[in-house]
């Protein structure tokens, strides 16, 4: 049996390759095109998959990231025509594949391996931290060639695992049941698809960064996230305060800089994280009850995975039409609706 830690570290190397791609294409493709709507395509195709009913297929997945990261690595050494069709493509192909394989490799390590759920968590918070820093660290060093290189180093050691896991995990459903959809969430994941889809050309164009900046702005964000599961069960917020919290840090963000307004980041993604919780267990008084968290937290994730959808697409097509810097206002006067929509309040305990 191979040991616990080779098959955390495995996975959470696994998560850090997706974040360090994801962090790598987005700056890419603001560099690749100053088009603030082709730009706000990219949290959508990130989120699609998402969206899709896929059958559980560890292996396909597995291939489709190697083949998305391949694709990636060929768009960074200039050998595809179409870079920007060429990198949402990759970009879907990647997160289709994640789709296809994770929820049946975590399985396969928690039932064969006998990694405790707990640990898979905590490996994936690590994980996405590594590849957001890995973004900021690699791009001085060797532009996107180096970060798209080492997401294909990234993805090997969860390849050559599945391989000895395959053969001995008991099979598993062959579909994902479709949870449906609720209005908060969508509405919540609408917000922040709108600003994630724009925030490279933001910190491109607006504040004159760097990969660097960007990859520490996702990086602080990520650590927010961090703390909140940490502190999970032992924080209380009402949804109408926290949205304008969430406004207020990103009205600072604009006017403060530098490292100042990077580590505002950092509540924010408390913040975020803060807000999904009591989202997600809200669902329990609007559903079944006795619903287990699993399923509530899918269906939180489809739902908001379907407002990044549209958050990103709208908020694009708004700032093409305006300017960049005519829309960030429009996205704090809707988190500001929010607040006033929806000052329910939830506990967020286990």
């Amino acid at each position: 049996m191979a040991p616990r830690g080779v098959l955390t570290i495995s996975w959470a190397a696994s998560r850090a390759a997706i974040s360090l791609a994801l962090s790598a294409a987005a700056w890419k493709l603001s560099a690749l095109t100053p088009s603030p709507l082709v730009n706000g395509l990219l949290p959508a195709v990130t989120v699609l998959p998402l969206l899709w009913v896929l059958p559980a297929r560890p292996r396909l997945g597995i291939a489709l990231q190697l083949l998305a990261a391949l694709g990636l690595l060929a768009i960074a050494a200039s050998l595809v025509p179409v870079p920007v069709v060429g990198l949402l493509v990759a970009v879907l192909l990647l997160t289709a594949g994640a789709q296809l394989a994770d929820l049946p490799l975590q399985r396969q390590i928690i039932a064969v391996g006998g990694v405790p759920m707990a640990a898979l968590r905590t490996g994936s918070e690590a994980g996405r931290l590594m590849g957001t820093t890995l973004a900021a660290i690699l791009f001085p060093i060797g532009k996107t060639l180096l970060q798209f290189s080492q997401v294909l180093v990234l993805l090997l050691p969860l390849t050559l695992l599945s391989a000895w896991l395959q053969p001995r995990a008991a099979p598993g459903s062959a579909r994902h049941a479709f949870p449906g959809w609720d209005r908060g969430p969508l509405l919540q994941g609408a917000l922040f698809g709108a600003l994630f889809g724009l925030l490279p050309l933001w910190v491109r164009q607006q504040s004159a960064g760097s990969c660097v900046d960007f990859a520490m702005v996702l990086t602080a964000y990520g650590l927010g996230r961090a703390a909140a599961e940490v502190l999970q069960g032992r924080i209380r917020f009402d949804l109408g305060p926290l949205y304008l919290a969430l406004a207020g840090l990103l009205a600072g963000t604009q006017l403060l800089s530098g490292w100042a307004a990077v580590l505002l980041f950092v509540p924010l993604g408390l913040l975020a994280a803060a807000s999904d919780l009591i989202l997600t267990l809200q669902l329990a008084s609007d559903q079944d009850r006795n619903q287990d968290l699993a399923m509530r937290t899918q269906r939180f994730n489809r739902s908001a995975c379907l407002g990044a959808v549209i958050g990103g697409l709208g908020m694009g097509a708004a700032a093409q039409l305006l300017s960049l810097v005519s829309v960030l206002p429009l996205l704090l006067l809707a988190f500001v609706a929010m607040a006033v929509w929806m000052p329910g309040h939830v506990a967020p305990t286990r």
